[in-house]
């Protein structure tokens, strides 16, 4: 796995960041939180401890960013955002991009692990959750009450109609593998999905005769 590639245009102390964050995403996802010390991500990043603790101040600020690296990895940035005129270029575009992340071997890891230990180690879920699924839904949410304001389209609440689209994005692949059951019958028909998904959405919110 290499969802971080350092640059040639980085600075040094940038490169070895996203070598770190590499390196954490990596043991997170493949042994947990509880047993990922920072002992180990100084050795998988090939940097001393020092200068992990100088990027990050500790293991739960490190696990967030890790979780965070992965929707900017993604291109789940405010930039997908930009535009509130062009909602169906801009949420087909999530749909990509949000559809690859959710379905991934990283994110399907770092959810199971969540759940396995969430009565010993409530506070994981709770990072986790703010990282990742709270950073996109307040993304999501701001952009449609930004697109709600051109008149077009009516959302009974921002947060609500984007929990609702995160949620029918999931789709039959998610829960599947979530379920540890394989998917291959699903995967030519995921792009079609997605795009069926994004179109439904629009339309139940489209105000009459617009």
């Amino acid at each position: 796995m290499n969802l971080v590639t350092p640059s040639a245009n980085l600075s040094r102390s940038e490169q070895k960041r996203l070598q770190i964050l590499e390196a954490a995403i990596e043991l997170f996802c493949g042994q947990g939180f509880p047993n990922t010390s920072m002992d180990e991500v100084a050795k998988r990043a090939c940097v001393s401890k020092q200068t992990v603790y100088s990027h990050f101040g500790s293991k739960d600020e490190l696990f967030v960013a890790s979780i965070e690296s992965k929707c900017v990895v993604n291109r789940l940035t405010d930039d997908v955002f930009s535009d509130p005129s062009e909602p169906e270029a801009a949420l087909h575009c999530f749909a990509e991009y949000f559809g690859e992340l959710i379905v991934s071997p990283e994110a399907i890891t770092v959810f199971t692990t969540c759940v396995a230990q969430a009565e010993t180690h409530p506070e994981i879920s709770k990072m986790f959750f703010n990282a990742g699924p709270q950073h996109l839904l307040e993304l999501l949410s701001d952009y449609l009450e930004r697109v709600e304001k051109l008149g077009i389209y009516r959302f009974d609440s921002g947060r609500n109609s984007a929990v609702r689209l995160c949620l029918m994005m999931f789709g039959e692949m998610r829960l599947k593998l979530e379920l540890g059951l394989g998917v291959e019958d699903l995967v030519a028909g995921r792009p079609s999905y997605l795009k069926e998904t994004i179109t439904m959405f629009l339309k139940a919110y489209r105000v009459a005769n617009q």
